[in-house]
């Protein structure tokens, strides 16, 4: 038996139960993994709320890192004892062993710790693909990120200080516009106190910027829509604040013929070749340490609670694992 969190109805941070769970043995495909540590994202907050539905009960998480103790057959590219992580469906990483299939995987390089690779896997190939895939930005460019100073947005300012590229950053406090600017953003607007269009407007002389990277949602859509300059790129990867709400196709031609795109790593990392591409590029800026990346928060794997209070009430910054 292995400890897990699982949940058999949707709701608040109470619904998750730490409880023992039978892991069993890997099937055609499948692998068995000791986790070291456990990445916390708010993507599980969305699947705990129900907001992304699951079939239930179920159990939670998509990022962890650890070693494979067993291998199930038609399994080729890993052994026993291979050092591994991993960001993606299916849930379930919110445990101390699981049997998950091989096809996710990635082997990971002895230079990165099992807490660095949970900490950064999920967060670190999102901020690849949208850098480098969705909008490939360039040296030079003028680029608006939402949520700064949150794991992706660490990563985000870094990448984009080490492309050369000017990103404005949002943040919620004082404290996490320091934090940003230090870890790259070339400008930050703290958007309890100040307005971020009229903000950006002032910064880029008018002109808007070329791509906004907005994971918020539902309370920064429209007025991302209105920091971008004429056939500027909107790229809505997230909505803590909520889903947005429906809007007409109209609202994209009167601000200047723009584009809308809504990505998902998954469709990103789809193919052996597409996830090794994605998960190298991360793993060769860390190990260039042009990023780093900022495990601010530990929680025990019991307290995945409380972790998900801080994570959704603004209380976290950068990234944050859990210990099995």
């Amino acid at each position: 038996m292995a400890k897990a969190i699982r949940m058999s109805k949707t709701g608040g941070p109470e619904v998750m139960e730490y409880v023992d769970v039978e892991v069993g043995e890997p099937g055609q495909g499948e692998v068995r993994i000791r986790h070291a540590a456990v990445g916390l994202n708010f993507i599980d907050c969305y699947f705990r709320s129900g907001l992304y539905p699951q079939p239930l009960p179920a159990g939670l998480g998509q990022e962890a890192a650890g070693t494979i103790e067993a291998v199930g057959p038609g399994v080729s590219g890993f052994k026993v004892g291979d050092r591994v992580a991993y960001a993606g469906r299916p849930n379930g990483a919110y445990s101390e062993e699981r049997v998950m299939p091989a096809d996710i995987l990635v082997k990971l390089p002895d230079s990165i710790s099992f807490d660095t690779a949970a900490a950064m896997m999920l967060q670190g190939m999102t901020v690849q693909y949208l850098l480098r895939q969705t909008y490939a930005i360039k040296p030079g460019d003028t680029i608006l990120f939402h949520a700064a100073a949150g794991g992706i947005g660490l990563i985000a300012c870094q990448w984009a200080r080490a492309l050369e590229v000017n990103l404005i950053g949002t943040v919620s406090s004082d404290e996490k516009a320091a934090l940003a600017k230090q870890h790259g953003a070339a400008h930050v607007i703290n958007y309890k106190t100040e307005n971020f269009v009229e903000r950006v407007k002032e910064i880029t002389g008018g002109r808007g910027v070329q791509v906004v990277y907005d994971s918020i949602g539902k309370d920064t859509f429209m007025g991302s829509l209105d920091c971008l300059r004429p056939r500027g790129m909107m790229v809505s990867f997230g909505n803590s604040s909520g889903p947005v709400s429906p809007f007409g196709v109209s609202e994209l031609a009167s601000r200047g013929s723009l584009f809308l795109t809504r990505p998902s790593l998954g469709n990103y990392t789809a193919t052996r070749e597409d996830l090794d591409a994605t998960a190298n590029d991360l793993f060769a800026m860390v190990e260039s340490k042009k990023v780093s990346i900022e495990i601010n928060q530990r929680y025990a794997l019991k307290d995945v609670g409380q972790a998900h209070a801080d994570l959704e009430g603004r209380k976290t910054t950068g990234s944050t694992i859990l210990i099995p």
